[in-house]
């Protein structure tokens, strides 16, 4: 480290000097308070070690100056008067430490390697905070289609406001992404963000993770809980599937919306809350305000800034890029392309679940390709799919296409226990059109696939 000495003994600087640079430390030597102000001005220490009595300035002025121009600089105090009362004082300044006279030289390297250590913790914990930010900033959003940059430009705008934004688009098209890059590219993006998915809690449950509740608000209420509003204080709240919310709660919410308070569940003390809302559906939600099944103020409360997704048929042009991003992610940087047919086959495919389908499809292949170098036809189905897999030369694009689109419906209606609404969702189509592939594919007995 870079250490500045200051003491107007030339035989305690000098000694300790020497130790020090003996030690791997680049030491600069100041005798008088003066000469080390001019010192601290002019260059950058990781450390002032300063006699407290001198000429001029003493350690304590000199104290407060290193903290005033350098912060991160650390400062150790010598002294041979000590009291409770100064080391008191020293440590509230904003010292290291003190040491007294007389002193072993050790001690003082002891006390450098402590304040290297610290120093080196906080690097890298800095790093690890950048890398984590990094992972939400608008480049790790992969697109290269203007429909895609059209999205990245108005997330960009977005976040510089404090406005409530609604988020739509098909399952699986990155509204998730989307919600994190907003949040972390604002200026709460040191502040907490919260997640959470209002179709996985029922309508009692979902309030309660809303807005908490307090000891004996119900029978199991045997301790207080904070809801995701109050731990989102000063931050970001995603609401994604904001359709399921019932309308009891949209009631409730709308509140938070308007007046920033509530009330956790058995109290009637009013918390006040500064949370910005990002909401995220699947749904026409007009729709549903014009079926009474969703309400008309919360919507345009929650739809100050509209950002639609764009399903992934729409820019095909970015299926090449995301692949490459996923086979980077999955492949554990080996350099893996796609086969013709995959290419082709990929390019006709609809992706009716999306990017999320697309990645899907890439983890799996790479788990069970068998040539290492390249993807094939074979290595995109599962071990367990019943349809087995023609000679690729022989077999017709659309036969491929099918054999594909009956495969995956099988899959996710496997996955779903039959539940053709889920499945419908999944897939990002509706329920009409999946009875209609069904009985095209003749996908008979769902229910014990």
């Amino acid at each position: 480290m870079r250490v500045l000495l200051v003491d107007d003994e030339r035989t305690v600087t000098r000694t300790l000097g020497d130790s020090l640079e003996e030690n791997g430390h680049d030491v600069t030597c100041a005798y008088n308070g003066d000469d080390a102000s001019k010192l601290i001005s002019e260059e950058l220490f990781d450390c002032v070690i300063s006699d407290i009595r001198m000429p001029g300035l003493n350690g304590i002025e000199i104290l407060k100056q290193v903290k005033e121009k350098q912060n991160d600089t650390e400062v150790i105090l010598i002294t041979a008067y000590a009291t409770v009362e100064q080391a008191v004082e020293t440590i509230k300044i904003g010292a290291f430490d003190y040491i007294t006279k007389p002193f072993m030289n050790d001690e003082v390297i002891m006390l450098l390697k402590k304040i290297e250590e610290i120093k080196t913790l906080k690097h890298e914990n800095s790093n690890l905070k950048e890398k984590l930010n990094e992972k939400f900033t608008l480049d790790k959003l992969v697109g290269k289609s203007k429909k895609m940059q059209e999205v990245f430009e108005l997330i960009r705008v977005i976040a510089k406001t404090e406005s409530s934004v609604l988020i739509t688009g098909e399952s699986g098209t990155g509204k998730e992404l989307v919600a994190n890059a907003i949040h972390h590219n604002s200026s709460r993006k040191n502040n907490s963000f919260i997640k959470l998915s209002c179709a996985v809690f029922p309508e009692g449950l979902l309030e309660d993770e809303l807005f908490g509740h307090v000891k004996g608000a119900f029978t199991d209420a045997k301790q207080a809980k904070k809801g995701r509003f109050y731990l989102a204080d000063k931050g970001s709240v995603f609401l994604d599937d904001i359709d399921d919310m019932s309308l009891h709660t949209q009631v409730k919410l709308l509140r938070v919306l308007q007046e920033k308070e509530f009330e956790m569940l058995g109290s009637t003390k009013t918390i006040k809350v500064d949370v910005r809302v990002i909401a995220a559906t699947k749904r026409d939600l007009l729709e549903l305000v014009s079926k009474g099944l969703f309400r008309e103020d919360l919507y345009y409360r929650l739809n100050v800034v509209p950002l639609l997704l764009p399903p992934l048929r729409k820019h095909k042009e970015d299926i090449a890029l995301l692949t490459n991003h996923f086979i980077m992610k999955y492949g554990k940087g080996k350099k893996i392309d796609l086969s013709h047919e995959v290419e082709v086959i990929f390019m006709e495919y609809d992706w009716p679940g999306n990017i999320r389908e697309l990645e899907n499809t890439i983890e799996r292949a790479l788990v069970f390709a068998k040539d290492k170098e390249k993807i094939f036809l074979k290595d995109l189905y599962l071990p367990d799919t019943e349809e087995e897999i023609p000679n690729n030369k022989s077999l017709l694009l659309k036969d491929v296409l099918n054999l594909y689109e009956k495969s995956h419906i099988r899959k996710v209606l496997k996955k779903t226990n039959g539940e053709r609404n889920k499945t419908a969702d999944i897939l990002g189509i509706n329920r009409k059109t999946l009875w209609e592939k069904i009985k095209y594919h003749n996908i008979d007995d769902v229910t014990n696939l």
